[in-house]
C-alpha cells in the first residue's frame, strides 16, 4: 500500500503565499510523475502542476508564473510553492503520484487533500 499525506494548507490573504507538501510512503520502488490537482466548491477537480522523475515541470495556465512545483526524490516528497495567491485559487488541493509498486506495475495514488482559502 502507498499513502500520500498533504500538509501546508490554510487561510491567507490575497497576494500572500503558501507552501504545500506531500509525502509518499509505503511499498514504493520508485515514483514517476508527482503532481497537484485542486477542486473548488461546485467545480470539477482540475490539474494544477506536475513534475517528472527527471525534474521536468508543467503548469496549468491559471497558475503559471505564480506557482512552483518541486520534488525531493530521496524523501518521496513533492512541494507546491504558491505565490501571489488569488481568491480563485481557493480549493482543496490534492497530491497525486504515479508509483512503481513492482518492477513492471505503476499505479496512481491520491492524498486526502488540504484546504487552501484565499480571502479578498
Amino acid at each position: 500500500q502507498v499513502q500520500l499525506v498533504e500538509s501546508g494548507g490554510g487561510l491567507v490573504q490575497t497576494g500572500g503565499s503558501l507552501r504545500l507538501s506531500c509525502a509518499a510512503s509505503g511499498s514504493i520502488l520508485g515514483i514517476r510523475a508527482m503532481g497537484w490537482y485542486r477542486q473548488a466548491p461546485g467545480k470539477q477537480r482540475e490539474w494544477v502542476a506536475e513534475v517528472t522523475s527527471g525534474g521536468n515541470t508543467n503548469y496549468a495556465d491559471s497558475v503559471k508564473g505564480r506557482f512552483t512545483i518541486s520534488r525531493a526524490n530521496a524523501k518521496n516528497t513533492v512541494y507546491l510553492q504558491m505565490n501571489s495567491l488569488k481568491p480563485e485559487d481557493t480549493a482543496v488541493y490534492y497530491c497525486n503520484a504515479d508509483v512503481w509498486t513492482t518492477a513492471t506495475i505503476s499505479s496512481d495514488y491520491w492524498g486526502r487533500g488540504t484546504q487552501v482559502t484565499v480571502s479578498s
